[in-house]
């Protein structure tokens, strides 16, 4: 008995420190993507280039992305998530520190591409590890965790990137967060590694997955969890970048109070990620809960596009609906892994979260259009608009596809 349950004991350690360390990993990818926007009057001003200029380094961070996400995924597949990730956070922390190091503008686009190779591995390894490693009555509340810790790089990232600014300037900034990211691939290197395939069954897989692998990514169910991880990078991408200056526009909405309620939906969000990974441990319906979530998220944004709120009942309204977009992410990741055959975790989750890469390339030239038109109220109509669509992509839960 004794025996028996160290075992167990054993077992729940391993797993837990996957995930905290799968975490840590995920706090590194958002924290990246976040780098640029803190910075960007420091970069600007030592470069002397326009807003445009220095866009095209995100453009082509997100292009590189997008294009390589998938081919990651099959790797990931093939050669391990663990080597992978390693390699991931490697490639990430090197460009970022070559960018504080060197001093010309097309290097720097450069090495944001470099970062955009760096950052096709998180999805795919992540989710593979944490897949192959957790528990199936335990990977909800894992899959919640893994989504908390990379909102918490978000948050996290601006106010730490002007900190090392102030201390070593922009330059530095972009330094410090390349060791951030040695940091976390040193973690994953002491990891225990993951079984190894034998020879004869890893060349048998080789032979056999590409063929098979982009028939299974191009089948009805996955094609549609693209599609629903599009439709989320559009809601948030329109939410996120577009609420504060649609409502000043819209209802003449102090600055101040526009910025409270995108706070509050923000703050929210990661609480309902932690909520949603209790939710999915208590009921196999996520399809269920990801809709009712999403016609939440349908209801309160209709009210901020048509219903004049105060200051208050605005901030509460815009936390409210944060809130269930958290809750709806353990259940999104859960729906994907049930449909997903054994051993093709890392492509069919690196193809179906290439609908973020997607979503963050378009979701500018549409929103940023309405805004030009001078349209704000169809800011929040489309967000509202998105999210139905999203419903009718979950609202039938396929099963495990072969």
């Amino acid at each position: 008995m004794t025996e028996a349950t160290e075992i167990l004991a054993a077992r729940r350690s391993g797993h837990i420190r996957t995930v905290g360390v799968v975490s840590a990993a995920h706090f590194v990818s958002h924290y990246y993507i976040i780098i640029l926007a803190p910075l960007i009057p420091f970069v600007r001003a030592d470069y002397g280039i326009s807003y445009t200029e220095l866009g095209l380094a995100l453009t082509v961070f997100n292009v590189v992305s997008a294009a390589l996400q998938t081919p990651a995924g099959f790797l990931v597949d093939w050669l391990g998530a663990r080597t992978l990730l390693i390699a991931g956070l490697v490639i990430g922390a090197v460009a970022f520190v070559l960018v504080g190091i060197t001093h010309s503008y097309w290097t720097m686009v450069a090495l944001f591409a470099l970062a955009g190779v760096g950052n096709t591995i998180y999805h795919p390894a992540d989710y593979a590890l944490l897949s192959h490693h957790v528990p199936p009555e335990r990977i909800g509340s894992a899959f919640s965790m893994h989504t908390f810790a990379g909102m918490l790089g978000s948050a996290v990232a601006p106010g730490s990137l002007l900190l090392m600014q102030s201390l070593w300037g922009w330059r530095g900034a972009f330094i410090g967060a390349g060791v951030l990211g040695f940091a976390v691939a040193a973690m994953l290197v002491a990891m225990s590694e993951e079984p190894e395939k034998s020879k004869a069954a890893a060349a048998a897989h080789k032979q056999t997955q590409t063929s098979v692998g982009w028939q299974l990514l191009l089948s009805p169910p996955i094609l549609l969890n693209l599609g629903f991880f599009l439709l989320l990078a559009l809601m948030s991408g329109g939410m996120y970048n577009y609420s504060v200056v649609a409502l000043g526009a819209l209802e003449g909405t102090p600055v101040t109070t526009a910025n409270a309620a995108l706070s509050g939906h923000l703050l929210l969000s990661a609480i309902g990620v932690l909520i949603g990974g209790l939710v999915v441990t208590r009921t196999t319906r996520h399809a269920l809960v990801a809709t009712l979530g999403l016609a939440a998220i349908v209801g309160f944004t209709l009210v901020i596009a048509y219903v004049g709120l105060g200051p208050w009942p605005l901030i509460l309204v815009m936390t409210v609906c944060g809130f269930f977009y958290g809750v709806i992410m353990p259940s999104r990741d859960m729906i994907v892994r049930e449909i997903t055959p054994p051993g093709s975790f890392g492509k069919v989750f690196g193809f179906v979260t290439t609908g973020f890469n997607l979503g963050g390339i378009i979701s500018p030239l549409i929103f940023g259009a309405i805004m030009d038109h001078g349209s704000p109220r169809w800011v929040f109509l489309l967000v509202a608009g998105f999210s139905a669509i999203a419903i009718l992509t979950v609202a039938v839960q396929p099963k495990r596809l072969e």
